[in-house]
């Protein structure tokens, strides 16, 4: 028996990186995955890869700030495997400027994507699992929402509500068998660190202890606990992920 034998999951943001990552770690532990991504290209081929392993996989393209296309995502999810048991909100953008340069849509666009599409998707998922009696609800966070990062007022301040977020619903929730964590990863090596100039990485890379970033299968791999029973009695927690960066 696997850890989330016969159970469906929902990723957003899964096209690629982590998002990607966590889908093929719920897969190989026996889930049913709907990947959502508003690149929709891109995740169908995502789901292509997995079913190419034999796993059960369904792409939706889904902007995470429409409401009704991140209805449609849950919908899809109920449809087609007839379960909602985990949800991942992981879908997430960058425009770091200063503050003094930062534009209002660059700082609207930020908060819109993390903050309102968490909040959307934690609505969505915990409507549907209130009515089965349980599920896990993961909301990827970010050290910066814990710190806070130069040029980076508009993701600092989204990737904190997110902890906001997942405490409060969390209380909401959990007499109704739903449980919310959320996840602090620090650097990851995706294409969005990989896309820094390198002496931004090496400055990032000289305050993690464990002198290296993370791979996305690690990150992946904290989620699978948090959707697993093997979490049964955590909710409202917030786990860093970030080789002791920031302790």
């Amino acid at each position: 028996m696997t850890l989330l034998e016969g159970r469906v999951a929902v990723v957003t943001g899964a096209a690629q990186g982590i998002g990607f990552e966590m889908a093929r770690k719920f897969a190989s532990e026996g889930a049913s995955v709907v990947l959502g991504d508003m690149h929709a290209e891109n995740v169908k081929a995502a789901a292509g890869k997995l079913e190419a392993d034999g796993f059960q996989a369904v792409a939706v393209a889904c902007d995470v700030t429409d409401p009704d296309q991140m209805q449609n995502l849950g919908k899809t999810a109920l449809d087609a495997f007839g379960a909602m048991d985990v949800w991942v909100n992981n879908a997430g953008i960058t425009r770091d400027a200063t503050l003094r340069k930062m534009s209002l849509a660059d700082f609207r666009s930020v908060i819109d994507v993390h903050l309102q599409g968490a909040w959307l998707g934690t609505q969505i998922a915990s409507i549907a699992m209130r009515e089965a009696g349980k599920g896990s609800i993961v909301n990827i966070s970010s050290i910066s929402g814990k710190v806070g990062m130069v040029g980076q007022t508009n993701y600092s301040a989204a990737k904190a509500g997110m902890v906001g977020l997942t405490k409060a619903a969390a209380k909401e929730v959990a007499h109704l068998g739903v449980r919310v964590n959320a996840i602090q990863p620090g650097v990851v090596n995706t294409d969005m660190i990989r896309a820094l100039r390198a002496d931004i990485i090496e400055a990032k890379l000289k305050e993690v202890p464990m002198g290296r970033g993370a791979e996305p299968e690690e990150i992946a791999n904290v989620a699978l606990f948090l959707a697993s029973d093997l979490s049964s009695y955590m909710t409202g927690t917030v786990l860093e992920v970030t080789g002791g960066r920031h302790i």
